[in-house]
């Protein structure tokens, strides 16, 4: 909006917004609004305009703010110190920065651009639309300058992805601070001082640097200050120490902060959530709820769903979606959102399908998060008809829209509509294709046995690769048995990620299928001096509620002698059907024998057998694995669904797997 192109004085919305606040504040006649602005507001004074602007702008009715700031103008009514402040924040709630910059253009002409409020105010603007010169050059230029306005330059960087500069400009801002505290001689100019506020935009910096060392030392700065008291400081601490992957002091600064709100428990919730500690964040929930009076909301409910998603716990996140339901949630889309993401990762898609359907309201989240649970389910056209049906609804698809089409199509090898959607999102949709986008393409092209391709692709890439990018590359080597390929990717990944044995291993397994046995005892040395340990695999399976947790040879469960023994069972049965097993994945410093008893104690068939012997006949058993599902366990368990007459669904790190009658949705290509 131009705020100073009305043709009219527009009257009807400050009409209605006046009569609602006089009817909450004064006892007044039912007149209508019209008359009542006649009766209660001089349009000729300045004053009566500010308050109007200035109710507009609080109530969070920014336009109508910026056309009675219009209306008034066209009275040929001169604004005041008091006029602007509330214009320009109008224009940075709305990011609108043309309006802006004619705010600014006539704050200085009537020589109000150098006032506090007013600067600090465009300070605040042009950061939130993206203008960080201008508002440093502003900053720069104010002569004397307050703790809003250091505070709106600091958070102005943070906004914009820059937070080692908003430090940077915290150290300016104590010495500032300490100048004035020792020049301060009586001469009324104010004194500035470091506010909680402040201290929360220099925190917030540092949870986007993630730096233990920073995030120490300003939270010592607070304790000094004695700020440690504060909710806000004390809930962006929580967050900020997270970040550095320090969850056990995130913990202890939440149990030490002597009042708690809703926004406290939601960001340690949120915290374990978005760190994979679903039984953690659940139990903070169910705490929560139980002996605090603090009432949860849908910001809390997201954080809970989210949780669920990353155990695949589907009965708690049932629970919650009722929950939602009751209080009304279903159609806020961000609960909604978190919902349908919760029912792809506990493989109900189906589920996840009917929630986004009986959304009133979606934004692009909500469509990417059905597109990308549809490709992890290897369901690509399914996922490929929700992106069209986003086209269709004039839903702009944005950076991560890209990323879960192309995962699709890479989990179900469409490799022609792969490099459509691949070359559209740049030419079509002017989205600079990421390192999200050519990993899928790598695995795209790698996976589907065009190797040359995929390493072409990787050295034209615009931006560096990374360890998934190369991971790809080296995972399809192994397929297809590529020792060349195999170990450049491989060399690129030691020198990215020295510490990850899988690569070493994946090395050894392409020098092993080759008869390279010298090389293979090389990875083993190598893996021996850096002091690498393979990953161990477990699974995990949820029975009536509870999550049972299985690792390769497992003897720890409690029922693990039934267990064996019902899996002892099983193996006469599948090689009545002409099981015969597959030892690839197998280390090869083992005999054949030792390699079949191996694999028969993977972790992932000892979840599914549990889950076989005590789910509720004719149910689906959900087991999740924290690495891709083994060649033998894969075949394993189709059989195993067909000889039990059961859906087995298999979240593994890739994708999901649902065995029924001796098949896999993935079509064996995973």
């Amino acid at each position: 909006m131009k705020i100073s192109n009305s043709n009219s004085i527009y009257l009807p919305k400050v009409c209605s917004k006046l009569y609602h606040y006089y009817s909450t504040t004064t006892t007044i006649p039912n007149i209508t609004t019209t008359a009542l602005f006649n009766k209660y507001v001089d349009k000729t004074s300045v004053y009566s305009w500010n308050s109007i602007i200035a109710e507009l702008s609080r109530s969070g009715d920014s336009l109508e703010s910026l056309r009675a700031f219009s209306s008034m103008r066209k009275l040929s009514l001169n604004p005041n110190r008091s006029t602007f402040p509330c214009t320009i924040k109008s224009c940075s709630a709305i990011f609108d920065l043309h309006s802006g910059k004619q705010a600014h253009q006539q704050a200085f002409v009537f020589g109000f651009e150098s006032d506090i409020f007013v600067s600090s105010a465009l300070i605040d603007m042009y950061s939130k639309c993206g203008q960080l010169k201008d508002a440093r050059k502003l900053f720069d230029q104010v002569p004397h300058r307050n703790v809003v306005s250091w505070t709106s330059m600091i958070t102005g960087y943070v906004q914009n992805g820059n937070p080692h500069q908003a430090l940077l400009l915290f150290k300016d801002f104590q010495i500032e601070e300490s100048e004035s505290q020792s020049d301060g001689d009586g001469d009324g100019e104010e004194q500035v001082c470091i506010d909680s506020i402040a201290m929360v935009s220099v925190l917030s910096a540092c949870s986007r640097l993630s730096e233990k060392t920073i995030t120490e030392g300003v939270h010592g700065f607070a304790i000094k200050r004695g700020f440690e008291g504060d909710l806000g400081v004390g809930n962006t601490l929580m967050d900020a120490y997270a970040k550095c992957g320090e969850l056990g002091v995130s913990r202890r600064v939440f149990d030490e902060m002597t009042d708690k709100d809703v926004v406290s428990w939601n960001s340690l919730i949120a915290v374990y959530a978005q760190s994979g500690l679903s039984e953690e964040a659940l139990q903070v929930f169910y705490s929560m709820v139980r002996y605090t009076d603090v009432e949860y909301n849908a910001v809390t409910l997201s954080a809970v769903l989210l949780a669920c998603a990353h155990s695949g716990a589907l009965r708690p996140g049932k629970c919650i979606h009722d929950q939602v339901v009751r209080m009304g949630l279903e159609n806020n889309v961000f609960v909604g959102t978190s919902i349908i993401d919760m029912y792809c990762k506990c493989g109900r898609v189906d589920m996840a399908r009917r929630a986004f359907d009986r959304m009133k309201e979606k934004n692009v989240k909500s469509w990417t998060a059905m597109i990308a649970g549809y490709g992890m389910h290897g369901r690509a056209k399914e996922a490929l008809e929700v992106f069209y049906h986003m086209n269709r609804a004039n839903v702009r698809p944005n950076y991560i829209s890209f990323v879960s089409v192309l995962a699709a199509c890479s989990h179900a090898g469409l490799l022609d509509e792969g490099w459509h959607w691949f070359k559209a999102m740049e030419h079509k949709f002017h989205i600079q294709p990421g390192v999200e986008h050519y990993g899928c393409m790598v695995d795209l092209l790698a996976r589907a046995g065009f190797l040359n391709k995929a390493y072409d692709l990787i050295k034209e890439m615009k931006v560096r690769p990374d360890f998934v990018v190369w991971g790809s590359l080296l995972a399809a080597c192994r397929i297809h048995k590529n020792v060349e390929l195999g170990e450049i990717s491989a060399r690129k990944l030691f020198e990215l990620d020295p510490n990850n044995c899988g690569y070493y291993v994946l090395l050894s397994n392409i020098y092993a299928d080759a008869g390279r046995w010298k090389d293979v005892e090389k990875m083993r040395v190598l893996m021996k001096n850096h002091g690498l340990v393979k990953t161990p695999g477990f699974s995990l399976v949820e029975v009536k509620g509870r999550v049972h947790v299985f690792l390769v040879g497992d003897r720890e469960h409690p029922e693990h002698e039934k267990i064996y023994r019902y899996l002892e069972e099983l193996y006469v049965k599948l090689q009545e059907v002409g099981y015969v097993p597959n030892m690839m994945s197998v280390l090869h410093d083992v005999n054949e024998e030792e390699k079949e008893m191996i694999i028969r104690v993977h972790s992932e068939k000892l979840a599914v057998v549990f889950g076989v012997m005590n789910a509720v006949p004719g149910t689906t058993i959900h087991v999740i694995k924290n690495l891709r599902v083994c060649a033998d366990c894969h075949t394993s368990i189709k059989l195993i669904a067909k000889i039990v007459d059961r859906e087995i669904v298999v979240r593994d790190s890739k994708r999901f797997h649902h065995f029924k009658d001796g098949f896999c949705s993935c079509g064996d290509y995973w």
